[in-house]
């Protein structure tokens, strides 16, 4: 009976065993030795300064498929090594021929910092049909050498007509308005307009002053012909009528414009049928404050060749007057205004008024209404 128990304890273990059979298990003595390794993560490693310098990749010294240690290069890894790089024949020749005459080439006047492709801009179209030699050596109006100056006067009219050259009312209360001033309160106007298109037209203008309850002591009435002889410039002439004592007929030539710094310029020279010869000269600015605040500065000077005593005019500077208005535009066409303005007369002009009982010295507070359709 003894010996049938080690028998059926050999029998037992039998299938355990199979299953480890062909393994090497290690040995209980190396464990220790493994254990010792795990503690000291650089052993085996040379620490010294002059070493050197260990390689990127993280996998340098290792065989991936062995599984096995092999000796670390110092030499950085290929990345493509082992592939074949070379082009097919026929692409090697083409590169080939693509980059001869390429040699000996200037690189320094290349754009290499733009990123677009300066090829892919294209040139343009060619023109089919070239222009005659006429359109750059002839006449400014190319299209009279290939059509013709009678074929194309129908449309250049037409063009004209719908750009502006067609006739056109326009009528502006320049300055209408009251002066209040020491002594007798007084009015002054001063309307102009003119019908025509942008370079013939017929002016109309009237201006005159006076003091309130009284006939007016200066009125006039002009009537022009204008001709554009320059951008922004007319010259005008024509007849004016002063209908205050005594009645006087002017023959009128002068000029009106825009002149630089945008300063409205009007000047005329005026010859009565008594052969008295006088001038004015009137020039305005308007200084936009905002969209619709003006401030408007404004002189205005007389001028006489010789003494008018019927007229109380003086030779040389007779009468000067400088002043500033300030406008709100209610609309672009209407805007009431306040403002100040003095005048004075000089020479035989200031003698000539103190005779009258006037002062020759005179400053107006004024208010009035601008307007224009």
């Amino acid at each position: 009976m003894k010996a049938v128990l080690p028998l059926i304890a050999l029998l037992g273990a039998a299938p355990a065993m199979a299953q480890h059979q062909g393994h090497t298990m290690p040995a209980p003595a190396q464990a220790p030795a493994q254990t010792a390794e795990k503690a000291d993560p650089h052993a085996g490693h040379d620490m010294s300064d002059d070493s050197e310098p260990e390689t990127d990749d993280p996998y340098a010294g290792h065989d991936m498929q062995a599984g096995t240690s092999v000796q670390p290069s110092h030499e950085p890894a290929d990345s493509y090594a082992g592939h074949d790089m070379a082009p097919p024949s026929d692409t090697a020749s083409a590169g080939a021929d693509g980059m001869a005459g390429m040699e000996g080439m200037d690189h320094s006047t290349m754009d290499h910092g733009s990123g677009a492709d300066v090829h892919s801009v294209s040139p343009g179209p060619d023109m089919e049909t070239p222009p005659p030699p006429g359109a750059g050596s002839g006449p400014p109006r190319a299209a009279d050498t290939i059509w013709g100056a009678e074929a194309m006067a129908a449309s250049r009219a037409d063009l004209r007509g719908s750009h502006g050259d067609f006739p056109v009312l326009w009528v502006q209360g320049d300055r209408m308005e009251a002066q209040v001033r020491n002594g007798e309160d007084g009015y002054l106007w001063d309307i102009q307009g003119y019908y025509g298109g942008p370079t013939e037209r017929l002016w109309f203008k009237s201006e005159g002053e006076g003091t309130f309850g009284n006939m007016p002591e200066q009125a006039e009435v002009q009537a022009l012909y204008a001709k554009a002889f320059a951008p922004f410039w007319d010259v005008q002439a024509g007849v004016r009528h002063d209908f205050a004592e005594p009645d006087t007929t002017h023959a009128v030539i002068g000029v009106q414009g825009l002149a630089p710094y945008r300063f409205e310029v009007d000047a005329a020279v005026f010859l009565s049928q008594r052969g008295d010869v006088t001038a004015r000269i009137e020039a305005e600015v308007d200084q936009r404050i905002t969209q619709r605040l003006i401030l408007q500065p404004r002189v205005e000077f007389n001028f006489a060749a010789q003494d008018i005593p019927e007229l109380g005019v003086g030779a040389g500077f007779d009468r000067i007057e400088v002043g500033a208005r300030l406008r709100y535009e209610i609309a672009r066409e209407f805007a009431p205004y306040i403002g100040i303005e003095h005048s004075w007369r000089t020479g035989q002009g200031a003698d000539f008024a103190r005779l009258r009982g006037e002062d020759p010295s005179v400053t107006s507070l004024v208010a009035g209404i601008r307007f224009w359709f």
